[in-house]
């Protein structure tokens, strides 16, 4: 199967330099810097979607939001130019799966197949090739492009109809940015009563406090290192999108629904160039204190 990736920021290059490792690839992003860092990669470049997904038979995607994606397939020399039946689409945006599910099923009139299948574990795990994958969409579908899966990572797995993956990735992100909210909170609270980092570090990466947020985000805030590049309006997006579900779902997130308040707040005060640790900024001055500078 001819693969083709679209989208090459920091996620989606991470994902489709994952692929180049172990398979001819052929991108398109709209940044032509990153089309010649990834020609020089050994990737072939397309002029555009609708090329790309002639050339093609999966055509993967990785966006900012479904709206993207909406764009890239249907506008005018979008894919949809180069698509015919039997060709899939796996979309690996952290979006909306209402709208996920709506391209589908216009696909679907087609005869073309769509799968979304986003990820978990940043940059550094696409690379790696121990990031999580998760996949909605038709088993057949999923079965057919494991190959490709497999060559991301081994720790992909098959949530159910189209638009899983993404309700799961929604879930994931809120999860997660509550633990990385109270953890930011109870260090505050040490901080001002006297306790260093890196007694903190110490004692919550060994108890029942440990988590992913702070077995990674406590060694960067005590030794001032450089903090997560992923852009804190992405996951204020993924928080509304979240919040926005539960609401539809008639389900709970009151702890979903204060994340993204906080979330909120510190775009806000921080400006659309934030990242999403820059939350401990906010958080700590509220507190009245501070953390270790960048280095």
């Amino acid at each position: 199967m001819k693969v083709g990736y679209i989208g090459l920021g920091a996620m989606g290059g991470a994902l489709a330099r994952r692929l180049l490792v172990s398979r001819p690839l052929t991108v398109y992003d709209l940044n032509a810097g990153l089309m010649t860092d990834f020609e020089k990669c050994g990737a072939t470049l397309s002029s555009g979607p609708g090329e790309l997904a002639r050339e093609c038979d999966i055509v993967m995607l990785c966006l900012p939001r479904s709206a993207n994606v909406r764009s890239v397939i249907f506008d005018d020399g979008g894919l949809i130019e180069g698509l015919v039946p039997g060709k899939t689409i796996i979309d690996q945006t952290s979006g909306d799966p209402a709208e996920t599910r709506a391209m589908a099923e216009e696909l679907a009139k087609r005869g073309i197949a769509m799968l979304d299948a986003p990820v978990s574990g940043g940059a550094r795990g696409a690379e790696a090739g121990t990031i999580s994958v998760m996949v909605g969409g038709e088993r057949d579908g999923y079965e057919k492009a494991v190959p490709v899966f497999d060559q991301i990572s081994p720790n992909h797995t098959y949530c159910g109809p189209i638009g899983s993956g993404q309700v799961l990735k929604l879930i994931n992100n809120t999860i997660s940015t509550c633990n990385r909210i109270a953890l930011l909170e109870g260090v505050a609270v040490g901080l001002k009563n006297g306790i260093n980092m890196e007694t903190m570090t110490t004692v919550l990466n060994a108890g029942g406090a440990r988590s992913k947020s702070s077995e990674n985000l406590l060694p960067v805030l005590t030794e001032g290192l450089p903090r997560a590049d992923f852009a804190l309006a992405l996951m204020l997006k993924d928080l509304n999108l979240a919040t926005q579900l539960a609401i539809d779902s008639g389900a709970p997130m009151q702890s979903g629904q204060f994340a993204r308040g906080l979330l909120q707040l510190s775009a806000n005060m921080l400006g659309p160039d934030a990242k999403i640790d820059d939350i401990a900024d906010v958080i700590a001055a509220q507190a009245g204190t501070g953390f270790p500078p960048q280095t």
